[in-house]
């Protein structure tokens, strides 16, 4: 679901352009806040955020809405999104609020909301929330005895470093191992470092001085050279790379060789076959995971469950079919085990504890397959559908007869940015190439056309 405000995750945008304005943050408060007050007593909401600058704005104007509201708010400051989830459950609110724009640049900022059991919201109930920004609610807003009160809650760190320690056995301790961790200079800049240290790693920590502008900036998950580069420099056993709400990891092994999303769902599912761990049978993956994973489940006789890209909905499939691994290509790792959205460090602390039982370098541990040959570009457009266009439904068409079989094509518009995603994937790289690059040049003549 994408409407006005609301995205695949959430609301995002460029701050202080619509819709990332204080006045919609604000109109935010007053929806959420009055769609989750049930019963009578004092409702409280969770308010996390990440390290950007607008991060002021968009709180202090979250805030107003939701005390407007009769919320009692409790701010938890800097801190990785599945920690905020983790408190919604753990402080008993009624709802929880993570300011962050997760990997984009620091201009841009966004709104994720949780629900009282801690999970990302329905589409049912964003669109809810979403008809409630367009209207005059101030008749249902709190009286003046009424209003909620916002305070700073102290602890919520050693809360989230306490529960991520405890996602590994008691007994285990990485110890012997030396890990690089890029925070990205993002929400994980204090929490993960302290979590790998005090389970006994020899840590170095890079990207954790963050200074509102550049979290994300040329580190952490979607930019991994310079952690690449540290692992060499300080000959480490594996480096950690999370984004700037640490919702999502990548891995590198001591090589400097880049383990991605599928690898480690890959990893973590035969691991968890092996120790009688998994459940369901399977593991939950998105349209864009890619085809080796789905073949080498089914050598494990696992089945490989695909859905829209979007963590919600692998996590929405994982509960409604009782499955406890799912993610996505990118690096959203979620262990429902553990947590009910996608978390960084806790995927990150179970591929350690692969490495520690089988004492295997990361680098025999993380080809647990071979990928098929995946390409995947980007067309950017200013406006229109392409994807509804002769032309590029027949180039589409065109594309999956050549696949054939052995094959996939998907095609979808990005759900936080003005792209069309193009990706196809299959056993010869020179077929696939030519498939991605012939679609690619009709949507990017249709929009020019246009």
């Amino acid at each position: 679901m994408a409407g006005r405000y609301f995205g695949t995750d959430g609301i995002r945008g460029r701050a202080n352009k619509f819709p990332m304005t204080a006045e919609v943050a604000m109109k935010v408060g007053m929806a959420a806040g009055l769609s989750f007050q049930r019963g009578n007593h004092r409702h409280r909401v969770v308010v996390g955020k990440d390290t950007r600058l607008s991060g002021y704005m968009i709180e202090n104007a979250l805030v107003a809405g939701l005390c407007a509201a009769g919320m009692d708010v409790f701010l938890l400051g800097p801190i990785p999104t599945p920690a905020v989830a983790m408190l919604v459950r753990s402080l008993r609110a009624d709802i929880g609020v993570m300011i962050s724009a997760s990997h984009n640049p620091y201009h841009d900022n966004g709104i994720k909301l949780f629900g009282p059991d801690s999970y990302k919201l329905s589409d049912e109930i964003e669109q809810n929330i979403e008809a409630m920004l367009d209207e005059d609610v101030t008749a249902m807003l709190a009286d003046s005895d009424g209003l909620g009160r916002a305070k700073r809650v102290d602890g919520v760190h050693d809360r989230y470093i306490e529960f991520a320690k405890r996602t590994l056995p008691r007994s285990m301790s990485l110890s012997g191992l030396r890990i690089v961790v890029d925070c990205a200079n993002g929400a994980a800049y204090k929490v993960a470092p302290a979590v790998l240290w005090e389970l006994g790693a020899e840590v170095i920590a890079i990207n954790v001085e963050p200074n509102g502008f550049n979290i994300n900036a040329e580190c952490g998950s979607t930019h991994p050279a310079g952690l690449q580069k540290k692992i060499h420099e300080v000959r480490a056993d594996i480096g950690i790379a999370l984004d700037g709400d640490a919702d999502r990891v990548v891995i590198v092994d001591e090589n400097g060789t880049i383990v991605d999303g599928d690898q480690i769902m890959g990893l973590i599912a035969q691991s968890w076959q092996q120790n009688g761990r998994l459940a369901g049978g399977g593991v939950v993956a998105t349209v864009m995971s890619n085809l080796g994973l789905e073949r080498f489940l089914g050598d494990l006789k696992l089945e490989l469950h695909r859905t829209k890209v979007g963590d919600r909905y692998v996590v929405e499939h994982m509960r409604a079919h009782g499955l406890n691994i799912g993610g996505e290509q990118s690096g959203h790792i979620v262990l429902s085990d553990f947590s009910t959205t996608g978390d960084g460090l806790v995927a990150a602390l179970q591929v350690l504890a692969c490495i520690k039982r089988s004492n295997k370098p990361m680098s025999e541990l993380s080809r647990t397959f071979e990928p098929v040959p995946q390409l995947l570009k980007n067309v950017r457009f200013s406006g229109g559908k392409p994807l509804e266009e002769a032309p590029v439904k027949a180039a589409i068409e065109e594309g999956r007869n050549r696949l054939g079989k052995t094959g996939r094509l998907v095609i979808r518009p990005s759900g936080t940015e003005p792209l069309i995603r193009v990706m196809a994937e299959g056993d010869d790289p020179q077929l696939v190439e030519a498939v991605v690059n012939d679609i690619v040049g009709v949507i990017a003549e249709s929009r020019t056309a246009a």
